[in-house]
């Protein structure tokens, strides 16, 4: 059975740990379909699927995998892969878990071995399906995700080497590192940085959960900011050693150059655009890292060209899951972020509700310009009244760093944000990870829209550990 969800305009729903909003989408594109009945499924995840509408024969597939508290239709709605499918013809699976929390599985015993069971087997029966009703090149498949995702493309990653060909993973832990005997789902020992291990110790957790497989590794792309006080930063480096023992090549680096303002990538194996395992290391960054979709596309290999511009229906939007400063609507696809010393302009853009810079450098999309986020000028000025372009030099409310895990949940089907003329006068705020959001007076479940400004429902807000939670 395949239910089709439209790109929706989902303008007024808060976009994961940033805050940030999505803009609508054009309706006369491709949609993401529901796919149900795709096959063995032992922990009832969801699939979504998405088709370009001219999608060409052995197309490739990319599984993309959402954060915590996130779905599959959340992060098409708030990542740029959708429409780099739509420009360079391959089909996106998005897969969505449904336990509390809406983690994958990368802890239990079942999830760390090869069909043991549990989350991977879920995403591999949607693999199938996909490879069973399109016309694909099953040598051409790939795996990203944001986070948790991040940790299950890792865990895909190291199951079925025979399937993927490489993955990008965006703030995660090595493989294995989250494991837990206890039933638990959350590992603090490694989410905090204290296991290390040696390369061959990382390396046999990946082989021993394929035994006697020993064809060919995929590459993996990690990415990781130093400041990440959620799955902290010496789990890049434990990755690292990971996967280059995976590979048999050196920790060495071949290559170290730095394509951005903060940035230092670095290659091992290889030199070029398709090295064994490509590390990007983002100075001073936290969890809410730039989901840089192109970076991840061009390492797959999946793009026609290397400058060319992403040609997309869909607006130009912050992406979702730990996204801060990336300019989505890119002119390359090279790392696209615009770091810039240069002071932004004195004019602003309103964007639904919340005032961001306007950037000097970028005329289109997001950027990044003098430490902080900003939007181009010709991307605000497209947005309906009352938003848009503003003068003056009015403060923007400030956009925090919440971890990517404590997103806010966006409904697979409708929209969840609750917009209301009703005041939000509760009298009480909600402590989301740093940053105090008022308490929603008529949504009760996820965020929502009051008075014209982003609210919180008491159940969510109520939901989160300590220290944060509801204040007053």
């Amino acid at each position: 059975m395949i239910r089709i969800m439209h790109k929706i305009a989902t303008s007024a729903l808060p976009l994961l740990a940033s805050g940030l909003l999505l803009a609508s989408l054009d309706a006369n594109a491709a949609s993401l379909r529901e796919i149900t009945g795709f096959g063995t499924n032992p922990t009832s995840l969801r699939m979504h699927l998405y088709v370009p509408d001219a999608v060409p024969n052995n197309a490739p597939i990319l599984v993309a995998n959402h954060y915590c508290t996130g779905t599959g239709p959340a992060l098409y709605s708030g990542t740029q892969f959708a429409a780099l499918a739509d420009r360079y013809g391959f089909i996106v699976i998005y897969p969505s878990a449904t336990r509390s929390g809406q983690c994958f599985d990368v802890s239990s015993a079942q999830a760390l071995r090869r069909g043991g069971g549990s989350d991977p087997v879920g995403i591999m029966s949607m693999v199938n399906y996909v490879q069973q009703n399109y016309n694909v090149d099953s040598t051409r498949i790939f795996v990203t995700g944001v986070s948790s995702g991040a940790m299950m493309t890792q865990v895909l990653l190291g199951l079925y080497p025979d399937v993927f060909k490489a993955g990008a993973a965006f703030a995660g832990v090595p493989f294995g590192c989250f494991a837990t005997t206890d039933g638990s789902t959350w590992n603090s020992a490694c989410a905090n940085g204290t296991i290390s291990r040696t390369a061959q110790q990382w390396g046999d957790l990946v082989r021993n959960a394929y035994p006697g497989y020993s064809g060919a590794r995929p590459r993996i792309q990690l990415w990781h900011g130093t400041a990440d006080d959620t799955l902290r930063y010496p789990n890049f480096n434990e990755a690292i050693k990971q996967w280059t023992n995976v590979h048999g090549i050196s920790q060495t680096p071949v290559t170290t150059d730095s394509p951005q303002s903060g940035a230092t990538r670095t290659r091992y194996g290889s030199a070029g655009d398709q090295a064994q395992v490509e590390a990007i290391s983002l100075q001073g960054t936290g969890h809410n890292l730039p989901v840089n979709a192109a970076e991840a596309i061009r390492f797959f290999g999946l793009n026609s060209t290397t400058t060319s511009s992403i040609a997309s229906s869909r607006s130009s939007t912050p992406s979702s899951a730990a996204l801060s400063s990336i300019a989505r609507s890119s002119s390359s696809t090279t790392i696209t972020s615009s770091s810039s010393s240069v002071a932004n302009s004195g004019d602003r853009c309103n964007w639904y509700g919340t005032q961001y810079p306007l950037c000097l450098n970028s005329a289109n999309g997001w950027g990044y310009e003098s430490n902080r986020s900003c939007i181009g000028r010709n991307t605000c000025a497209s947005q309906p009244a009352p938003y848009g372009v503003i003068s003056g030099t009015a403060s923007s409310t400030a956009v925090s760093s919440r971890p990517a895990s404590s997103a806010p949940t966006i409904s697979s089907t409708t929209t969840t944000s609750s917009r209301s003329s009703t005041p939000t006068t509760t009298g009480q705020n909600c402590n989301w990870y740093g940053t105090r959001y008022p308490l929603c007076v008529t949504t009760q479940s996820g965020w929502g829209w009051e008075s014209n400004r982003s609210c919180i429902s008491r159940n969510t807000c109520s939901t989160q550990p300590a220290p944060y939670g509801i204040v007053n």
